[in-house]
Order: C-alpha cells, then structure tokens, then sequence
C-alpha cells in the first residue's frame, strides 16, 4: 500500500461501516464489535479499523497512505487509536488518545471548550505520545507540578529539551508514529510472552482501530464512563459502573473522589441525577446489546455536551458464578436456546463454583507455586503431622496439615485439616486423590519450598521461614502457597447453579458416578447428582484408631484361625460402613473395591512405632521389627497387594464379602432393593477371577443359608494393568463389568511413579516429551488404546457387559469425551467433579447434536 491511495473497498483499512468486510479473525474483536455496534444504529463515532495484515506491515516499515487514512475525519481531526486483537483477554498496546492535538487545535479549542480543558487534552496527549512513541521516561514528568496552560507549557518544553526537537505539529505524523509505535510494541520480544502467557498463539494479529473522538470535556454535561447490566461477580442483574465529568478514556475507573454512581445511589450523587436523558439511553443502548449482541457488554461512552455516544463494547468480565448466571439468564429471556447456555460456561470453571476461592481482586503474597492437586481455598494454621492436625481441630483452629507426602496413616489428619500441602507428588498422588474426594483445597509438589519436618519450619525461595503454627493459604485452584490469610469468595451453588445442572441431565448420555469411601463423600456425591459409587476403596476404612490395631493383629497372626478371629472383630464395623454407604445412596448402585493395598502400609515405620505396636500387641520388640521387615517389599505398588492379597491371605476377602452381603439384605430391608457391586482390583490373569469369584460365590451361598434372604450382586473387575486390559476377553466371560482405573494403568503403562513423576512432569511438557501430564489428561493415544482394546474384547465375549473408568481422569472433559466414543456406560470422579463431569457430558452431546466433531 505504500505510496498508494487507499481505497474505501480496501479489505484491510476500512471504514466501519454495517456491510464493511472484517471479521474477528482478521481485523480483531474490538473491530468487529464496533462493527456490531454500527449495524444497531448505536451513535459510534466514525472509526476506521486497520486489518492484522495492515498492522504488520506498518511493523515492518511498510506504511499505509496516511493522509488516504485520514480522510474520512475531516481537515481537522481529532483520535484515538486502540488495539483490537482476537482475543480480548490477550491485552495489547494500550490506547493513544486526542492524536491531532498541536498548538493550532489547542487554540481552537480554547475557544470551544475553555483553556483548561483544553490544556489537559492536549498535555495528556504529549506525554502518551513521549512515554508510548519517542520512548522518553515516564520520570522526566515528574518535576511537572503544574496542570492547565502552564502545566501544558511545562510538558512542552520537557519534551523538547529530552528529544532536542519540537512536538510534532502534523496528525499524519503524529498518527504515522503512532500506528508504527503500537504495531512495534505488539510483535516484540515482552508482549510476545506476555500473551502466550494467557494463552494466545505466538503468531497472534493485532487489528487496530482509529476512531473520532467523543469529547468528553468542555461545555454542558461532558464526561466519560462505562456500564453495564450485570454484576461481574455474581452475574446479579444490577447497572454497574461508574461515570466522571469533564473526563476521557476510562478515568473514572481509576479516580477515587469525584467519580459518580450511575444509578440513584444513597452514597453519593449518580448521572441518574445529573444527566437523567443521557442515563435512559445508556441504559436503553445496553438492553438493545444484550438482546442483539445476545451477551452482557459493557459499554464505554462518553457523554458531549448532554449526548451520550458509544465508544466500545466488551464482554463483561465475569466470575464463574456470574458466568452461570448469566448464561440462564439469557437463555431464560429467550436471548440465546439452552443448549448455547450450556456450551458457554467452561467445565473446569465449575470448581470455582463448588469451593471457597481466594478473592481474584485480592492482593497475593506469595511464597511457592506447586501442582494445582484439588480446587479451592482455604487458610490455616500450619501443623506438620496428622495428631496435630487432629488437636488443632478439637481446638477449634483451621490449620494446614504440611508433609513431605501423605500416606494413608494421614487420613485422620486430613480430615481435620482446611488444606494440605506437600513437597512431592503428582496429579494422582495420594494427597491429591484423596484431596479432591475430600473437596479439600491440595497443593503439591511444591519443591521450590524447603521443607525442615524435624524443626517444623518452611523456607521460601527468597529466605523467609515459616514455622509451626504461622497462617498461610492454600490455593489449590491456582497451585499457589500464600503468605497469611487471604480474602476468600465463598462457594455458590445458588439456584442458577442447580438450574444448570438440571439442563445438563437433561443432554447428557454418559452416567456419572463418584468415588466415594465414607459417608461423608456419599452424601457429597449424592448432593451433587451422582448417579451411584463407582468406586469405594475399602481400604480407607481401617485406618479409624480402633480398627487400625485389629488390622494389625491380623497381619500378625500365625494362621488361617487366628486371621479369622481378629477379621471377625472386623466384620461388624465394615458391615456397618457398607450398610450406612448403600441407605445414603437409596438403592442407586454401589460399586465396592475389595481390599488393594499391601499390608505394610498398615504398619508403623520408626522406631518409635515399632515399639507402641509392640506393647499394643503384647509382643517382643524383636518379633514385631523382624515382621515389618518381612513384609517390607522393594516396590510395594507392583507387590502383594490387591487380588494377589486376596489369593494368598483370602481370609480378607471372604470377611469384606460377607460384610456386603450382611449390609445389602440389612440396607434393602429399610428402603430400595440393594444390588451391591464387588471389584477385584489388580487383576492380570483369568485365573485370578476364577478363584476370588469362588470364594465370594461361597460366601453368598452361606449368608442366603444362614438368613434365608434372597439377594443380587454383581462382580467385576478393575482393569488398571496393561494385561487386564488386553485379555480383557477371557476375563469378561467371569465377570458383568470392567471398570478401568486409569491412574495406575497410566502409571503401568508409562512406567512412571504417579507419586514421584512430578519432579521432572512441566519439564517434560515444556520440551515436548509428553502434550501433557498423563496422570491430569488421559493418554487418549497410548493408555486410550489399552481401553479400546479391552472395550472391544471385553463387548466381544459378553456383550452386555458394563464399561466405565474410575481414575481420577473420570471428570476429565477430554477422558469423558474418548469414553462416550468407546461406547463407555458411565464415568467415576471425585465427588466434587461431578458437576464438572455432568456438564462436559452435556456439552459433548450438545455438539454432536447440532454437528459438531464430539471431542
């Protein structure tokens, strides 16, 4: 274009016009909302949108017909220029306001609107043209006390003196330099990174648009503004906004004394008040937005002399929970049809609905940043071990339990704890599985702190230390580690919530379960509209103090006999967890785990330990240390635990069967029928099925003799080895479900320790080794491809046969979507996914109904 007239058809500088050729695409989306904005018959002023193309040239040194430019302005105009990228949320250069002001126009609107008023347009002009443009320091401004004409004149001279030449004189210059300046600014090295921080591609365009200016300054009612319908926070219908006389830009949002409400407002004077006509048509030009636009905007205006003109349109900025809100609300009105509504709000942002979040406005001191385990907030005490958490709570103090990692023995204290937060572990570590069922806030990995456990301090990077009983914050949304206590925004699961849950059921084709191991987590997933248990670990209920010695006696005893005697103590208390379990659910199915881990997790470590458990079983130190050792394995997690414990010490297993079947005939006899579903976990081989499904066939047989009741129970599997899943054929013929547990197929599959990976998991990432985390993300490839082959031979040998995953890659949006094309019966989540599953499964079908690719 250089040197060339430009013309009004020109596809990449163009005058805003209702039937201009610009998309958000190619001109960006402040451009193509103006064009929005144009077509409603809103009083726009008359802008001129500059394509990425056209921006990137004037990048290079390839500038466009100025004068061409600017003929749509008249002989004397007066601008701002303001970025227009794609994405709002990727920022740019910020905006250049009254380009055209010299010493020529100042006079002029001396005249016209007042020295004053005059002086300010133009001196604010100077200094954005020397910070932005000539590049001068912010600081040389300084020594400049004065406003008004001596103020201008100050200015003035400081530039002179600074770049040894007067101020530019001439728009096309000053507008020239401008354009160059911001299109520079845009494709350097800062703001390159700055917006692949926020997500935006490296190669992202910038559009720019040049617009008239609104005076916003001089005689009668001037100011400038912006509004909106809606509150950010709640998405509550309520005007929003501020507005400031004798003002530009968006200074009323950055002023304190002087600013007005918009509305009538008893705290002080309103524009309502001041300029009521100019009040009705912003009000009635945001309504005709919202209908037309079928969005909440917030309008930027700026009110000449009574007259209110329109100057942008952007999104309202919005929590999740106004999110939500909004999005009903639009749907209710008939702006937009619910399956849109559901399309609109994010999945993952529905965490922020279900937990306690640190204020986003809040100011954050923060001290490490780790994995984002489990979502939420919260503030405590720190305590550095499961008993103090457990005294800190009988006191009535939040606190934050810190290990180096958790292990089950920590249960307890987890329990108690607001938050948790360690130094190792991934995504699917214990802390952060047993986190995200608990709904408790979880960071972990978080290795840049120093963690001294036998002083009981924390030291930062930057050398402050923590101890024992100092408040800091756990941001497990974020994976952040805050000094103190921050400002929380509580959780909100108001009516707009429910109604939106209400519309996913009603799209969603997949089943949603949780993974529930208390009654706690039963009522939680229950709350949330789970549809039955996917998965109960047992395990997790022999850790209670009283159980836990029984257990241990029944790692100790010598034979058959004396495991049953000390399983038989078992046997009441397990009945009741599953009896308790199955009334919460009312007849939805639960799907129970029989016993996984290895027997040494039961037993203490230390010395210390050794020596309690010694006296607590009236045993020889020695006898007690010599089987701890023998049961200590070189890699516990690929030992003896889950069905291999259940063949070689079956005792467990019949206990844990008989305690169903007990707690199905005593829970169905209240309420619902009970159709208890039994998993063997760690399966690898046909035969293993063969003989747990004997023995647990025997014990049925034996409690309907004993009780004379007649009951159903299914048995399944939990494929969560990469041979489970590729004999997944002969396996099915003993079975009536095969519910893959993604996180250690993952960890098998990989050959990687879900707890340990962390350390080296972002550098992974970030060099290209994996596209993500495989324990956050399912391995839709090389983990993917196990379950299709399971899915498939398992359908092969029975074709009704149940299929579900129960990892915690369950409430994934992406998992969810490969196990709605596998042809999956249902997904098993954390209790608090489950909303965020409920809505992905909605969302998914959604798509494929109005002919999107699924996934």
């Amino acid at each position: 274009m250089k040197g060339a007239a430009v013309q009004q058809n020109d596809p990449h500088i163009t005058l805003i016009t209702p039937s201009a050729p610009m998309t958000a695409s190619t001109h960006g989306g402040r451009a193509k909302c103006l064009q929005r904005l144009v077509r409603l018959d809103l009083p726009v002023p008359k802008t001129v949108a500059l394509s990425f193309d056209a921006v990137h040239r004037i990048a290079a040194g390839d500038m466009p017909n100025i004068p061409a430019l600017l003929e749509p302005f008249g002989d004397a105009p007066l601008l701002c220029v303001r970025p227009s990228s794609e994405d709002p949320d990727w920022g740019g250069p910020g905006a250049v306001l009254n380009i055209g002001m010299n010493d020529a126009m100042y006079v002029d609107l001396c005249d016209q609107l007042g020295a004053e008023a005059a002086a300010a347009m133009y001196l604010r002009f100077v200094q954005a043209y020397a910070i932005h443009v000539a590049r001068l320091d912010p600081d040389m401004f300084d020594d400049v006390a004065l406003d008004g004409p001596e103020g201008l004149s100050e200015v003035l001279r400081a530039y002179e003196d600074e770049t040894e030449e007067e101020f530019p004189q001439d728009p096309a210059v000053q507008l020239a330099e401008v354009l160059r300046s911001m299109a520079r600014a845009w494709e350097g090295t800062t703001a390159r990174l700055l917006r692949q921080a926020k997500g935006a591609p490296a190669d992202a365009g910038l559009g720019l648009v040049v617009q008239e200016m609104a005076l916003g300054m001089g005689q009668g009612e001037c100011g400038s503004g912006v509004i909106q319908l809606v509150h950010s926070k709640t998405g509550e219908p309520q005007i929003t906004g501020r507005y400031l006389s004798q003002s530009q830009g968006r200074d009323a949002l950055s002023v304190g004394a002087g600013a007005l409400f918009l509305e009538r407002d008893p705290r002080g004077p309103s524009l309502q008040e001041l300029a009521p006509d100019a009040f009705d048509d912003l009000i009635r030009h945001t309504g005709m937005m919202r209908q037309r636009l079928r969005e909440e905007m917030q309008a930027e205006f700026t009110i000449e002399n009574g007259r209110v003109h329109i100057l942008d349109g952007v999104r309202v900025a919005r929590t999740a929970r106004a999110a939500v809100r909004i999005a009903i609300s639009l749907a209710e009105d008939g702006i937009i049809p619910k399956e849109e509504a559901l399309l609109r709000i994010e999945p993952r942002a529905m965490n922020e609905l279900l937990h306690r979040q640190v204020d986003p406005d809040a100011r954050r001191d923060r001290l490490a940043r780790g994995i984002a385990a489990s979502p939420g907030a919260a503030s405590g005490r720190i305590v550095f071990s499961a008993a103090e958490a457990q005294a800190s709570a009988a006191r009535g103090e939040a606190c934050v339990l810190v290990r180096r990692e958790t292990s089950p023995e920590d249960i307890r204290g987890m329990h108690a704890a607001v938050a948790v937060l360690t130094e190792r572990g991934g995504m699917t570590s214990h802390a952060a599985v047993i986190g995200r069922g608990m709904g408790l806030p979880c960071v972990v990995g978080a290795s840049s702190l120093t963690f001294h456990t036998r002083r009981k301090t924390l030291e930062t990077p930057d050398g402050r230390e923590f101890r024992a009983g100092d408040v800091i914050t756990i941001d497990g949304t974020n994976g952040e580690v805050l000094a103190g206590e921050a400002p929380m925004l509580e959780a909100a699961q108001d009516d707009a919530f429910q109604t939106l849950m209400g519309w996913a059921d009603e799209y969603r084709d997949i089943g949603v379960r949780a993974n529930a191991d208390t009654p706690a987590d039963a009522t939680t997933a229950r709350n949330f509209g789970a549809q039955g248990i996917g998965l109960c670990r047992t395990e997790h209920m022999f850790f209670e103090a009283d159980r836990l010695t029984v257990m241990r006696e029944m790692i100790f005893a010598d034979d058959s006999q004396d495991r049953r005697a000390a399983l038989d103590r078992l046997l009441p208390m397990q009945r009741a967890d599953f009896a308790e379990l199955f009334r919460i659910m009312q007849g939805q199915p639960v799907c129970i785990r029989l016993f996984d881990p290895p027997l040494h997790e039961f037993l203490p470590s230390d010395r210390a330990g050794h020596r309690e458990l010694a006296e607590a079983l009236d045993l020889p130190l020695s006898d007690v240390t010599r089987r701890v050792e023998a049961l200590s394995e070189y890699n516990p997690m690929l030992g003896m635990r889950g069905v291999r414990l259940g063949i070689t010490v079956p005792e467990i297993y019949e206990m844990q069967a008989r305690a169903i079947f007990e707690a199905t005939i005593e829970a169905s006899r209240d309420g619902d029928p009970v159709v208890p579903e039994i998993m063997i976990p760690l399966v690898s081989a046909k035969r293993e099925v063969e003989l747990v499904k004997t023995r647990v066939d025997a014990v049925a047989v034996a409690v309907r003799n004993e009780t004379g009741v007649k009951f159903a129970y299914r048995l399944g599997v939990m494929v969560e080895t990469p041979r489970a899943a590729l004999r997944a054929g002969e396996i099915a013929t003993h079975c009536e479900f095969l519910s893959f547990g993604t996180n250690d197929l993952t960890q098998m599959t990989y050959g990687l320790s879900r707890d340990d990976a962390g350390r080296f998991m972002s550098a992974y990432v970030q060099q290209g080794v994996y596209p993500e985390d495989p324990f956050h993300m399912l391995d839709t490839e090389g983990v993917g491809e196990l379950l299709s082959i399971g899915a498939a031979r398992g359908r092969e040998a029975h074709p009704n046969l149940t299929l579900s995953i129960c990892g915690e890659h369950g409430g994934n949006p992406e998992s969810i979507a490969f196990c709605r094309e596998a042809g999956f019966s249902y997904v098993s989540c954390s209790p608090f996914r489950v909303p965020v599953a409920r809505l992905a499964a909605a969302q998914l079908a959604v798509r494929d109904k109005l002919g999107y690719i699924s996934g």
